[in-house]
């Protein structure tokens, strides 16, 4: 083990949550901090950092559980307003995903299919309060000898719902661009022909998994604010893919870890889970995400202090390369380039858009910071950390 000069402990530091005398700042304060006074004395300082992100996210869904009707069903399949839902769990348990489209939808046999409404829709209708219409059909069981039900459910009356979002949290991600001669929709975005856009989706500094890139503080049992409510990392997403070629500061350059979360969806909100419709992809869910980092030591202040000019991601072609499974990069771009609104690719200027907001992103980070000096979040001590290098 290195030795520190600083040295916290998780529990250190929710003792000063408690007594108020705790000091917090979001992921783009630390950097000035580190910069004027070093990261041993930003780690004395400072006892908690605060992340945050919002933006598509389609690893994501619900656990529903709608109740028991009379005569009781055993449900085995279930749409709720009319999206596919998965009931191969129990008698009344579904899972709703946030991709899952509308069963009337035309997908995508009117090119550009619009995708008007499906899973992600579902679920930020019910965390905004509204009644969703739910029909389940079963072959009916001596027990369980109803073979269909309809219903109006809403957040408020079912026994329960929990989000749980197997891939969140991507540890950066590709900026993709379009080398071919015709628009292509991908999940990425629209993406016009011959380097017309390039589409990229990270908070950059703000993003969690940035700001601590080798999990030294993120496992399971995190706590963490997730849709609006608190959730907690539950295990590490799928797709996590720790060892990637990384920057002298321990950044990857390609898409890495992963966070597998869950919560209560009746303490979420509408704003902060929002459903998506990508123009001829699919359907997918907006989500609000952040991590608060402990400064257990100066390492970890460091860490903290990572700016979008030292964050790199690679230029991807969705035209042609990524679709036929071809990893190729066209050269590595900085996320303070991607937010300046234009970067070089095959020696031309090509407009950037961002998939992920920034604003949002920044307002999580001080709802956690708000939500962390009041005393009402503290931190979860990781069981176990996320797989690392």
């Amino acid at each position: 083990m290195k030795h520190h000069k600083v040295q916290k402990t998780f529990q250190e530091i929710n003792q000063k949550i408690k007594d108020g005398k705790v000091v917090v700042v979001t992921a783009e304060e630390i950097i000035d901090i580190v910069r004027e006074k070093g990261a041993v004395e930003a780690a004395r300082q400072v006892d908690v950092v605060t992340t945050g992100t919002f933006s598509p996210m389609c690893s994501s869904g619900a656990f529903i559980n709608f109740g028991h009707s009379a005569p009781g069903i055993k449900a085995a399949k279930v749409w709720l307003n009319n999206v596919p839902a998965y009931a191969g769990l129990a008698a009344v348990d579904a899972f709703i995903g946030a991709t899952e489209p509308c069963e009337e939808d035309p997908l995508n046999k009117v090119h550009p299919g619009e995708f008007k409404y499906g899973g992600g829709h579902v679920i930020q209708d019910l965390v905004g309060g509204k009644t969703v219409h739910l029909r389940a059909t079963a072959y009916g069981t001596d027990c369980y000898p109803n073979r269909d039900i309809e219903k109006d459910i809403s957040l408020k009356k079912l026994p329960q719902a929990t989000l749980c979002n197997p891939r969140n949290a991507y540890q950066n991600y590709n900026c993709a661009i379009n080398f071919s001669d015709k628009t292509i929709y991908t999940y990425m975005g629209t993406l016009k022909p011959n380097a017309g856009n390039a589409n990229y989706c990270s908070a950059g500094q703000l993003s969690p998994l940035m700001n601590d890139p080798y999990y030294r503080t993120i496992g399971i049992g995190t706590k963490i604010f997730l849709g609006g409510g608190q959730g907690f990392v539950a295990w590490h997403g799928t797709q996590h893919k720790p060892k990637v070629k990384r920057t002298k500061k321990g950044i990857p350059l390609t898409p890495a870890g992963t966070l597998w979360v869950m919560g209560d969806m009746k303490k979420m909100s509408p704003k902060w889970l929002v459903g998506v419709s990508i123009h001829g992809y699919g359907c997918s869910l907006a989500v609000g995400l952040g991590v608060p980092i402990p400064i257990l030591n100066e390492e970890m202040a460091q860490f903290t202090a990572v700016s979008d000019d030292e964050i790199f991601t690679r230029i991807v072609d969705y035209g042609h390369d990524y679709p036929q499974g071809i990893s190729k990069s066209y050269g590595t771009v900085s996320y303070s380039e991607l937010k300046s609104g234009t970067i070089r690719a095959n020696g031309k200027e090509v407009p950037t858009v961002p998939l992920s907001s920034v604003v949002r992103a920044r307002e999580i980070a001080e709802t956690l910071k708000k939500w962390i000096q009041k005393g009402k979040f503290t931190l979860g001590e990781p069981q176990e950390l996320l797989p690392s290098v």
